[in-house]
C-alpha cells in the first residue's frame, strides 16, 4: 500500500462521514460499496476532488458506492486498516460533514429517471442478482481467457480442440470447465451470503444435485426417458419413493441456485425463529438440508431449468425471426442497462443458453456495445493527450486498459461517460453502427455465436464465430465514437470550462 493510497483512503473516510458513519464496507471489481448510517452527511464534492475517485454513486437504503477503478482492492484494504485502527482506539470519527447537493451527481440523476432506486424491492432484487455474481467475476474472466487461448490455438491449427485430444489438452479443458461446471455451487454460496444465510448450507444443497449419486439416477432401470420435440433433447424422470422427479444436468445453471437460495432464506429464518438458540448449530442446518434438498430436486430445480430454457428460447426465436432487430437492439439497450445494474438477468441467460443450446448468441451484440464504450474512452484519451490534461489522461488510460484487456466497462462509464453530456450520443452512434454491421454481415450465417461465456475484450475475439464478422463489427463500433469525440469533443462548453477550472 502506497502512501498515496493511504492518503486517499483517509480523504475517502473523511468524505464519507467518518468511520462512525460506516455500517458495512465491501468492494467489487471497480467500486467501494458502503452501507452508511446517514447518506445525507456524505461530502460528494470532497470525494470527487480525490484523484483516484472516478465517480460517486448514491443508492437507496443508505447505501453509497465510490468508483475507484482497478485499484479498488488496495483502496479497500487501506480503508479496512483505517477502520480497524479507529475501532481499536475507540475514537471512531463521527464528525458530520456538510451535506453535498446531489443534483449534479450523474448516477443519481440517471436513477431518478429510471426504475432502480425508486422501488426498494426492485433495487434489492437487482442487488441480489449482482452480488451473487460479483465475487466470481475474476474467475469467470480467468476461465474465459483460457478458453480464448484454446480458441487461438485451434484457429491456428496448432491443436485440434474439436477432435481427439491428448491427455494434456483434456487437462487444460478441465482448467476452465471446472469454473462453469461448479458455477451453481459458487452462485449458491454468494447468494446465501447476500441473504445472510450460512453460505456453506446453500452450497451444500446445490452440490447435492451435482453428485455422482444424483447423476446415477438417470441410468436406473426404473427411470423413464422423455424426448422434448421443441429442444430436441431427452429428459429423464426417476421415481423416488413413488414420486416422479425430473432429472436435469445442473452444471452451469444459475437460475436454480438463485431461486433455491431465496426459498432457503425463508426456511432458514423460520427455523432460527422456532428452534432454541442453543440448538441452532445442529438442527437449523439439519432441517434445512432435509427440507431444501428434496424441494430443490423435485420442484425448484425443474422450475429453474424451465424458466431459464424458455427465456433463452424466446430470445432465440427473436434472433432467428428478426436477427436484424436483435443485433441492433442489444447494443442499444446495454448502455442503459449496465449503469442501472439491469444487465445481470441477460448474463444469466447467456450462461443458460450455453448449457441448454450449446452456444450463446447474446454476447456477440453485447460485444458491440462494449467496444463502442471503449471507443468513446479512447476518444477522450486522445483529447486529454492533445490538451495535456494529466487527470483525464490517467482516468481514460486506466479505463481503456480495463476495457480492452478485461472487458470491464464500469471504469469508463462512471469515470467518464456518465459525467459528460456529449459522450452518450457518440457512444450510441457506435452501438448503432456496430449493430447494423453485425446484422448485415451475419445475415447469411444466422448470427454470431460463441460456445463459451467470455468477457468481450480483445483477448476473447477468437471465441466468436464467424470471428471475422465479430471483429469487423466491434472495430466499427470502436472507431465511430472515438472519431466523433475527437472531432466534436465530449463536453459541452459549460462542462469544458468547469472541467478546466
Amino acid at each position: 500500500m502506497s502512501n498515496g493510497n493511504k492518503s486517499s483512503a483517509e480523504k475517502i473516510l473523511e468524505g464519507i462521514g467518518g468511520a462512525g458513519n460506516i455500517k458495512f464496507l465491501t468492494c467489487c471489481a471497480t467500486r467501494l460499496r458502503f452501507e452508511l448510517n446517514d447518506n445525507s452527511i456524505v461530502d460528494k464534492a470532497a470525494l470527487d476532488a480525490i484523484s483516484e475517485v472516478m465517480g460517486c454513486v448514491p443508492q437507496s437504503g443508505e447505501r453509497y458506492q465510490i468508483v475507484v477503478g482497478g485499484g479498488v482492492a488496495t483502496m479497500h484494504s487501506a480503508l479496512q486498516q483505517l477502520l480497524e485502527q479507529s475501532k481499536a482506539s475507540g475514537s471512531a470519527d463521527n464528525t458530520e460533514t456538510k451535506a453535498a447537493a446531489s443534483n449534479d451527481d450523474v448516477k443519481a440523476s440517471l436513477r431518478s429517471s429510471g426504475v432502480r432506486g425508486k422501488v426498494a424491492w426492485v433495487d434489492g432484487f437487482f442487488e441480489y442478482l449482482s452480488d451473487s455474481f460479483r465475487p466470481i467475476l475474476g474467475i469467470l474472466l480467468g476461465a474465459s481467457l483460457i478458453i480464448a487461448l484454446c480458441a487461438v490455438l485451434d484457429a491456428l491449427h496448432i491443436v485440434d480442440f474439436r477432435g481427439d485430444k491428448s491427455a494434456g489438452w483434456v487437462f487444460v479443458d478441465s482448467m476452465w470447465h471446472s469454473v462453469f461446471y461448479f458455477l451453481p455451487i459458487m452462485v449458491a454460496y454468494n447468494a446465501s451470503k447476500k441473504l445472510k444465510v450460512d453460505p456453506w448450507l446453500g452450497a451444500a444443497i446445490m452440490g447435492a444435485l451435482m453428485t455422482p449419486d444424483f447423476q446415477k439416477l438417470t441410468s436406473l432401470a426404473s427411470t423413464s426417458s422423455i424426448k422434448d420435440a421443441t429442444l430436441g433433447t431427452v429428459s429423464h424422470v426417476a421415481h423416488v419413493f413413488g414420486l416422479p422427479m425430473q432429472l436435469n444436468d445442473y452444471s452451469g445453471n444459475v437460475f436454480v441456485p438463485l431461486i433455491m437460495v431465496a426459498v432457503l432464506a425463508l426456511v432458514y429464518r423460520f427455523l432460527k425463529k422456532i428452534i432454541p438458540e442453543n440448538l441452532h448449530m445442529v438442527f437449523v442446518p439439519f432441517l434445512s438440508l432435509i427440507i431444501m434438498i428434496p424441494l430443490t430436486a423435485f420442484l425448484i430445480g425443474p422450475l429453474g431449468v424451465w424458466i431459464g430454457t424458455y427465456l433463452g428460447l424466446g430470445l432465440a426465436w427473436l434472433n432467428t425471426h428478426a436477427p436484424f432487430v436483435f443485433a441492433i437492439l442489444i447494443p442499444l439497450l446495454y448502455p442503459f442497462l449496465v449503469p442501472l445494474g439491469l444487465h445481470w438477468p441477460l448474463n444469466a441467460l447467456m450462461l443458460m443458453n450455453i448449457q441448454t443450446l450449446g452456444y450463446d448468441f447474446i454476447q456477440g451484440p453485447m460485444g458491440v456495445w462494449n467496444f463502442a464504450c471503449f471507443g468513446a474512452t479512447a476518444g477522450v484519451l486522445l483529447i486529454s493527450l492533445r490538451e495535456k490534461d494529466a487527470t483525464m489522461r490517467q482516468t481514460a488510460s486506466g479505463a481503456l486498459a480495463a476495457g480492452l484487456f478485461g472487458g470491464i466497462s464500469e471504469p469508463s462509464l462512471y469515470g467518464i461517460h456518465l459525467r459528460f453530456k456529449k459522450v452518450y450520443p457518440r457512444l450510441l452512434a457506435g452501438c448503432l453502427a456496430g449493430g447494423v454491421t453485425l446484422a448485415v454481415l451475419s445475415s447469411m450465417y444466422g448470427s454470431v455465436k460463441t460456445q463459451a461465456f467470455a468477457f468481450t475484450s480483445l483477448l476473447t475475439i477468437p471465441v466468436f464465430h464467424p470471428m471475422w464478422i465479430y471483429a469487423v463489427s466491434i472495430a466499427v463500433a470502436f472507431v465511430i465514437p472515438m472519431v466523433l469525440i475527437v472531432l466534436f469533443d465530449y463536453r459541452t462548453a459549460e462542462e469544458k470550462a468547469e472541467h478546466k477550472e
